[in-house]
C-alpha cells in the first residue's frame, strides 16, 4: 500500500494528464490516423526542444526558461539565412552554426547571471527571456533595414526598416529535414531525419553523462557545497550546462521552424520556454530530475491534449476557443503544480 501510495505521488502528474488525455481524445471523436499523424509530427518537430531542458536540470539549475535565448538566436539566423535565399540542407546548416554561435555567447552571459542568482535560477532565467526578448524586439524592429542591413525588402515594413510580423521560409528551408527522407505508413507521414537527429541527442546525453563533464554536472547538480569540496569547479560545470541547454535549444528551435514553415517574427520564440517545460512536467520529471522517456513521453501526452483540446471544447461547450484556453490553462497549471510539488519535497526533506 506504501509503494502505491509512493508511486502514485511520484507520476501524478503523467497519470492525471493520461487521463485527460484518454479523456478528450473520447470526446473529441477525432480519426484515429490524423491523431497518430499529428503526434508522429509533433515527436519529430517538439522533441529536441524538450531535450535540450535535461542538462541544466540535471545540473541543479532547475527548469531553464532561458531557452528562449537560444530560440531568439535561431530566428535570427534564419532571418539572414532567408536574407541570403540559401536553400535546403545547406540553409538549416548554415542557420544551425550562426544559432549555434550566437547561443554560446548568450548562454554564457546566462550562466554569469544565474551563477550570481544560486537558489533562484528558474525565475532569474525567465526574468532573462523577457529582458533579452526586449533587446530582439529592438533589433528587428527598429535596426533591421537601417543598421543591418536586410536585403529581401518584401520582408521588411513598408518604411524599409523592421521586419514584418511574418517572415516565410517556403523557398528556402521550409520542410528542408523532411523532405530527405519521408516514411509513409498508411496515411501517416514520418519524417526520419529529424527523428534521426533527436536519436542522435538522445544518444548524446546518454553519452554525456558517462564521461568526466557528466558526472562533475550530476555532482553540482546533487550538491554543490561537496562536489567544490571535491575540486570541481561548480561555477564553471554550471556555465557549460546553460551553454549547452541554450545550443541545443537554438538548433531545436530551427528545426521546429523549418517544420512549421513560417516564422512569427515576434512571437514564436515567447512559450518555447513554456510549453517545453510543461510537456517535460507532464512526461514525469521534476525540478531536479528529468530523463530522455520523460521528455519523449511529455511530448507525446501534451501535444495528444493539445491537438484534441479544440474539438472536445468544441463537442462541450460549442466553442473550440475554450479548448484553446483549456491546453493554455494547463501548461501554466502543470508547471504551478510541479514547482508546489519540488516546494512540499523540499520542506519535507528539511523537516
Amino acid at each position: 500500500m506504501e509503494k502505491l501510495k509512493k508511486f502514485l505521488i511520484s507520476y501524478a502528474v503523467p497519470i492525471a494528464f493520461s487521463i485527460l488525455c484518454v479523456s478528450a481524445v473520447l470526446i473529441a471523436k477525432i480519426p484515429p490516423i490524423f491523431l497518430i499523424s499529428e503526434i508522429v509530427r509533433r515527436l519529430s518537430r517538439n522533441t529536441f526542444l524538450v531535450l535540450s531542458l535535461i542538462i541544466p536540470i540535471i545540473g541543479g539549475l532547475g527548469l531553464n526558461f532561458g531557452i528562449v535565448l537560444g530560440a531568439m538566436a535561431a530566428q535570427a539566423a534564419l532571418f539572414f539565412v532567408v536574407d541570403w535565399k540559401i536553400k535546403g540542407l545547406l540553409g538549416i546548416l548554415i542557420a544551425c552554426l550562426m544559432a549555434s554561435a550566437i547561443s554560446i555567447v548568450l548562454g554564457w552571459l546566462a550562466g554569469l547571471t544565474l551563477n550570481r542568482a544560486k537558489g533562484r535560477e528558474m525565475i532569474t532565467s525567465m526574468i532573462l527571456g523577457f529582458f533579452a526578448n526586449g533587446i530582439y524586439q529592438l533589433i528587428f524592429l527598429f535596426f533591421i533595414g537601417s543598421l543591418i542591413p536586410f536585403r529581401t525588402k518584401q520582408f521588411l515594413l513598408p518604411e524599409g526598416v523592421g521586419l514584418r510580423n511574418t517572415v516565410d521560409l517556403y523557398g528556402t528551408v521550409a520542410s528542408a529535414l523532411n523532405r530527405v527522407w519521408t516514411i509513409r505508413i498508411g496515411m501517416v507521414n514520418v519524417f526520419v531525419l529529424p527523428l534521426l537527429i533527436v536519436a542522435a541527442l538522445c544518444l548524446f546525453i546518454t553519452f554525456l553523462f558517462k564521461t568526466k563533464l557528466g558526472q562533475d554536472i550530476r555532482a553540482v547538480g546533487q550538491d554543490m557545497h561537496i562536489a567544490e569540496v571535491a575540486g570541481i569547479n561548480v561555477n564553471k560545470v554550471r556555465i557549460i550546462a546553460v551553454i549547452m541547454s541554450t545550443v541545443l535549444a537554438g538548433i531545436g528551435q530551427v528545426i521546429y521552424l523549418q517544420d512549421i514553415g513560417t516564422i512569427n517574427t515576434y512571437n514564436s520564440h515567447e512559450q518555447i520556454g513554456l510549453f517545453s517545460i510543461a510537456a517535460l512536467l507532464v512526461g514525469g520529471a521534476t525540478t531536479r530530475k528529468a530523463t530522455i522517456w520523460n521528455a519523449i513521453l511529455g511530448v507525446v501526452l501534451f501535444h495528444t491534449l493539445f491537438v484534441v483540446a479544440p474539438s472536445a471544447g468544441n463537442r462541450l461547450f460549442g466553442q473550440p476557443q475554450v479548448g484553446e484556453f483549456f491546453r493554455e490553462f494547463l501548461a501554466y497549471a502543470v508547471i504551478a503544480f510541479a514547482l508546489a510539488m519540488h516546494g512540499w519535497r523540499t520542506k519535507k526533506i528539511l523537516m
